[in-house]
C-alpha cells in the first residue's frame, strides 16, 4: 500500500509502527449544526482507508473525535437556555445518522473533548514543566518559538505562518504566533477548575490529548481535510512532539481535498452549503458515497446539480449487473474474489475514480459471461469489492423499487400495458404520449429483453 504523506509531500510505502496493530486518527467534527456535505468528505474517504486496513492488518484502532465544547456551542446553548450537553448530543446524533446512511461505519473509538479534560491538563503540565508554554492573564499559551521545528508540516515561512494564523495578537503573548492551550471562562461560560484558573480547552490541544489517550504518543495515520494543515494539525504536532520529549507524532498526514459548490467553495455567505441532511431528502445515500469517491480524495470535488443523477445512473448499471446475476447463489466458502487490479487501484493512494473503473469491468462482465461457475466468481467480485467502496450493499429489487409509496402500481402496470400495445400498433405518438405520463409521476422505464420494468426515480 502507498499513502500520500502531506510532510514529506510524497507518495510512500505505508508501514505501520506495529505490523498486527495500525493505529489511526482522524479530525470529526465540531457539533454546533448539520454536517455539510465537506464534513462527510473526509469520513467517506477515511472509512475506505479503513475498510481496506482491515482487510490487510489484523487489527486497526481507528479514532474519530467529537469536539463538543467550542464558542459557536456555547452561544447555542445560551440562546437556548440550556446546557452544552443539549446542543452537542443533539448534532452528534444527527452526525452519525448522515453517515449511516452514506454507509460510512462507526470509528472503534469516538471520543470526546469534555471527557477527556484531565488528560488535557496533564499535557498542558507537561508543556508547562518542559519550557514550551506558558502562563499568561489566566491564559496557557503555547511557545512557538521554543519548537524550531514548528512549520515543518505546512511547509509555509515565519511570516506566512503568523498571517494565517487567524488569531488576535493579545497583549499577554510573548511572540504573536503563540497559540492558546487554555482559556479563562466567565460565570456564564462552560469551564473546569484546573490549576490556572476555571477555564476551558484551546482548540489544538484537544487532539493531541485524545490521540495520546488512545492511540499512544506516535500514531501511524492521521487525517483530515486539507484546511486542517494549518493551523490546526501545525499546531497539534508541535504540542504533541514538544510534550513526548520530541518522539514522532505521525508517520503518514493524509488530507482530502475541498468540496466546491458550482466551481465555487462553500460559503455561507454565498448560501450554497450543501448540507448531508438535505441531500438525503432528495436521493439515497448510496449515490452521494459514489459522489464523494468519483474523484480522487486529494483533488478538489465539484458538486453540481447534475453529479446526483449522474451517480444514480452509475449505480444503476451496477445494480443491474446485480440483477442480471440475481439466480446465482454465492458459497458462503467461495473466499477472495476481489480482483487484484481493483485492489491495486485502493492500494494506490486510493484510487477510487480507477477503482470504480475496475468494478464497472466486472459489471460488464455480468452480462456476457456463459459460464455458470464463472457467473458465480463475478457476483462475488462484484459483491466484494463494492463492499470496498462501501457500495452495492442493496438487493437489486430494493435500489429499483425506488419510493413507490405516493403512486398507483396498478394505474402504472396499466399505463405500461396500454404503451406496449401502442408500439405493437405502431402508433408511436401514443406511446411516446404514455411515457410521458410517466415521466411526469417519476416513473423510470427500463425496456429488456424479458419485458418493461419501472422504478421511481429518487
Amino acid at each position: 500500500m502507498k499513502l500520500y504523506n502531506t510532510e514529506t509531500k510524497s507518495k510512500q510505502e505505508f508501514r505501520p509502527i506495529d505490523p498486527n496493530h495500525v493505529t489511526m486518527y482522524v479530525c470529526g467534527p465540531t457539533v454546533y449544526g448539520y454536517a455539510h456535505i465537506g464534513n462527510a468528505r473526509p469520513a467517506v474517504v477515511f472509512d475506505i482507508l479503513a475498510r481496506l486496513l482491515r482487510r490487510q492488518y489484523p487489527t486497526l484502532t481507528y479514532v474519530r473525535n467529537i469536539t463538543d465544547i467550542d464558542d459557536k456551542i456555547n452561544k447555542l446553548a445560551a440562546d437556548e437556555g440550556v446546557d452544552i450537553s443539549v446542543i452537542s448530543e443533539r448534532y452528534t446524533g444527527a452526525y452519525n445518522a448522515d453517515l449511516r446512511a452514506l454507509g460510512v461505519l462507526p470509528p472503534d473509538v469516538e471520543p470526546k473533548v469534555t471527557q477527556h479534560i484531565s488528560e488535557i491538563h496533564a499535557i498542558i503540565k507537561a508543556l508547562i514543566g518542559a519550557g514550551h508554554a506558558y502562563e499568561a492573564d489566566g491564559h496557557v499559551l503555547f511557545s512557538v518559538p521554543s519548537f524550531p521545528a514548528y512549520g515543518q508540516l505546512s511547509k509555509r515561512d515565519p511570516d506566512e505562518l503568523l498571517a494565517g494564523a487567524r488569531v488576535d495578537i493579545a497583549s499577554y503573548k510573548r511572540d504573536p504566533g503563540d497559540f492558546v492551550l487554555w482559556k479563562p471562562s466567565t460565570d456564564d461560560q462552560p469551564g473546569w477548575p484546573s490549576p490556572w484558573g476555571r477555564g476551558r480547552p484551546g482548540w489544538h490541544i484537544e487532539c493531541s490529548a485524545m490521540s495520546a489517550t488512545h492511540l499512544g504518543k506516535t500514531l501511524d495515520i492521521h487525517g483530515g481535510g486539507h484546511d486542517l494543515i494549518f493551523p490546526h494539525h501545525e499546531n497539534e504536532r508541535a504540542q504533541s512532539m514538544c510534550a513526548h520529549h520530541g518522539a514522532p507524532f505521525v508517520n503518514y498526514w493524509m488530507h482530502n481535498g475541498f468540496v466546491n459548490v458550482d466551481q465555487e467553495k462553500m460559503s455561507k455567505s454565498i448560501g450554497n452549503v450543501l448540507l448531508v441532511h438535505d441531500l438525503l431528502a432528495q436521493s439515497p445515500g448510496e449515490a452521494i458515497r459514489y459522489v464523494l469517491l468519483s474523484a480522487h480524495y486529494r483533488a478538489p470535488l465539484d458538486w453540481n446539480d447534475e453529479v446526483l443523477q449522474q451517480a444514480r445512473n452509475s449505480l444503476d448499471r451496477l445494480y443491474g449487473s446485480l440483477r442480471e446475476l440475481a439466480d446465482v447463489i454465492v458459497p458462503e466458502d467461495i473466499g477472495d474474489q476481489v480482483p487484484e487490479k481493483f485492489l491495486s487501484a485502493l492500494n494506490d493512494d486510493l484510487n477510487t475514480p480507477q477503482a470504480l473503473a475496475e468494478l464497472f469491468a466486472l459489471s460488464k462482465k455480468a452480462f456476457s459471461s456463459v459460464d455458470e461457475k464463472e457467473k458465480v466468481k463475478i457476483k462475488a467480485a462484484l459483491l466484494q469489492s463494492g463492499d470496498l467502496l462501501g457500495l452495492l450493499h442493496e438487493s437489486p429489487a430494493a435500489w429499483f423499487a425506488g419510493d413507490t409509496s405516493s403512486v398507483d402500481a396498478d394505474e402504472i402496470d396499466q399505463l405500461i400495458a396500454e404503451r406496449l400495445a401502442a408500439r405493437e400498433a405502431r402508433d408511436w405518438a401514443r406511446a411516446d404520449e404514455i411515457r410521458d405520463i410517466l415521466a411526469a409521476k417519476r416513473v423510470v422505464l427500463e425496456d429488456g429483453s424479458d419485458g418493461t420494468r419501472w422504478r421511481i426515480e429518487n
